[in-house]
Order: structure tokens, then sequence, then C-alpha cells
């Protein structure tokens, strides 16, 4: 079976706030370590009253020093926001504290409005420099030449694997021309998502890094005991996008028993559309929903989001898609070899 991941932005839940939050995320990475779970990955974004990690690499730094053989990375850091060379002692610096278990997933998007990025002083055309960035902070990683004058400390000579991140096809032929891994954000862009998985795999150039193409995908998945409770639980996030398209940003808000009246014809197709690619159900339903999902993408690794507003059905959530993934595993390995 596939490995299968956590995607947290360390959310912030109406009624409470960024220390609860970060404490959350930390006692999730510990369930999810235990549940075998490949890798914890947090995002950057800022000036958003629901996210917590928008100092990306101190929250990773702080997931790491809590657990043991999970693999902490982002998912990601916006390069646009930072100059390669800080990234890469941050990461260097991460990677030297908790060695092989350190990941860097680079996106190419703000990670937030313009009025923000403005006050993060960086250039709003800063994007269009994205694969000399990426190419730069790689250079950064290699072991430094004798005459080299900037030099990563700690960074040089390390191995953090880099990813790249897109939620369109520009990172896809990016990623192929450098060979390196690629992850697609299906659970909020769907649009492009098999279009992006077919240049990536089709231009994949092999590198030092990565000899064949290794496509992760991001994906919605809530499950609850019944049907009924995990459709009630994706109604926090649906309420989240209704929020994002009315220029709201608020705290994540308490499921409801319906969105009926709440949002309009049009917010609904809208919501709807972006979050397609979800997973929502009892556990046979989850069963069904991945194992499909698996079969249509041909992913190598899965992605799994889910903003929960209670923590305890959010630790619950992810146990019983810990539990999928297991059986999923247990029946393939069950079937004929021609099955």
């Amino acid at each position: 079976m596939i490995p299968f991941s956590v995607l947290d932005l360390s959310m912030i839940c109406k009624g409470g706030d960024a220390p609860t939050a970060l404490r959350n995320t930390l006692d999730l990475a510990r369930h999810a370590e235990s549940w075998g779970y490949q890798r914890y990955w947090l995002a950057e974004h800022h000036n958003m009253a629901s996210v917590a990690s928008a100092a990306t690499s101190v929250v990773i730094g702080y997931v790491a020093g809590g657990t043991k053989t999970l693999r902490v990375g982002a998912g990601g850091i916006m390069l646009p926001n930072h100059a390669p060379l800080v990234i890469a002692e941050q990461f260097g610096t991460l990677e030297s504290l908790y060695p092989g278990r350190i990941d860097l997933g680079l996106g190419r998007a703000p990670g937030t409005d313009m009025l923000t990025l403005r006050a993060l002083r960086r250039d709003p055309g800063s994007a269009e420099s994205f694969p000399q960035d990426v190419m730069e902070l790689q250079a950064y990683f290699r072991p430094a030449e004798p005459d080299q004058a900037v030099r990563a400390i700690p960074g040089a000579g390390l191995n953090v694997p880099i990813w790249l991140l897109g939620s369109s096809t520009f990172s896809a032929q990016l990623a192929a021309a450098l060979g390196l891994p690629f992850s697609f954000a299906s659970h909020f862009a769907p649009d492009h998502m098999m279009s992006a998985l077919q240049i990536y795999r089709s231009r994949f150039r092999p590198s030092e890094t990565l000899k064949r193409p290794y496509a992760m995908l991001a994906l919605n998945v809530y499950a609850a005991d019944t049907d009924a409770e995990a459709r009630r639980q994706f109604t926090t996030i649906q309420q989240q996008f209704i929020n994002l398209r009315r220029g709201r940003s608020g705290p994540l808000q308490p499921p409801l028993d319906t969105l009926e009246g709440l949002w309009s014809p049009m917010e609904r197709a809208g919501v709807e559309h972006a979050l397609s690619t979800s997973v929502v159900g009892s556990p046979e339903t989850v069963r069904r929903g991945l194992e499909a999902f698996i079969q249509q993408t041909q992913a190598d690794e899965l992605m799994v989001a889910a903003h929960i507003f209670d923590h305890a059905s959010r630790l619950r959530s992810f146990e019983i898609v810990a539990g999928v993934r297991d059986a999923l595993a247990a029946g393939k390995a069950g079937r004929p070899a021609e099955a």
C-alpha cells in the first residue's frame, strides 16, 4: 500500500487560540506517528485568523522535537516570500537537529493577500524568479566549493529533500525538469490534477535526487463512525471556503446540521467544486473513496487534510483513515498476483 501522510495548518478554532492550535498540532502528530503515517507537513499562510503555522520552520521544529520517527516538513514554504539563503539556513538547522526527518516543500504562491505581501517586504513580482530561486536553494545544500563566497551554515552538504508543490501545471513542469518529487494540491484545486500528473510523469528527467517520478496528492478525508457524522464534520471546511469567498478571514467554525440558508446557489456550486477532491463518510465509504482515488491517479503517496473543529473528532478521523489504509494494504496483499 502507498504511504499516507498528514497536512496541517494548525487551525485556530472559534473560541480557541494559537497556543491551543499548536498544542493540538503536536498531539495529532504524535498520534499520526503511532498510526504509521509517513510524514507530517505544515503550511505557510500569513494574516489568516484561522492559521497558526505562519512561522512554519518554527512549528516544524516544535513538532519534530515532540516526535521520534515521523518525517516533518513544509507543505509548503512559499519561496517568493523568502531569500533562498535564509530557507537553506533554517532547514539546514532543522536537519542538523533532527537528521533524516526533515522535508522541504516549496510553493510559488505568496500564501496571502497583496497587502500582507507588501508587509512581508517582498516584491509582488518575485514569483517570476521561482525556478531560479529553487536552483539557488538546491545549490546551498550541495557540498560547499573551496572558493565559495556565500554558504548556508548549517545547510551545505546536508540532505534535505526538496519537493515542488503546485495547484496548476507550472510546478509540475519545473519538478519534471529538475527531477524532483511533486505534490499537487488537489484538496482545494482539482481542475488541473490529472493534466499536472500527466505533464510531470511524461516529462520527468531523472536526477541525482530522484530516478523516477514520485507524485504525492493531497485530498480532504473526513472520516467518522457514520456517514451522517462525517458529513456534519465536513461542514466546517465548507463554511471556511464560503467565508474565504466572501473575503472574511476568521477562525474555524463548529459544524452545522445543515448549510441551507447559509450559502447562495452560486457559492454552493463554487465551494462544492473546490472541495470535490474529498472523501467523506464512514470507514466503508472512506475505503471505497480512497481506493477509487488511488486507482484513478496512481498516486505514489497520499497527503490527507482534515480541518475538523473538535480535536477528538479530528483524531478519530485520522485513526479511521489509518485503519482503512491498513485494510487496503491487507486486501491487496491477499489478492492473487494477476489481480
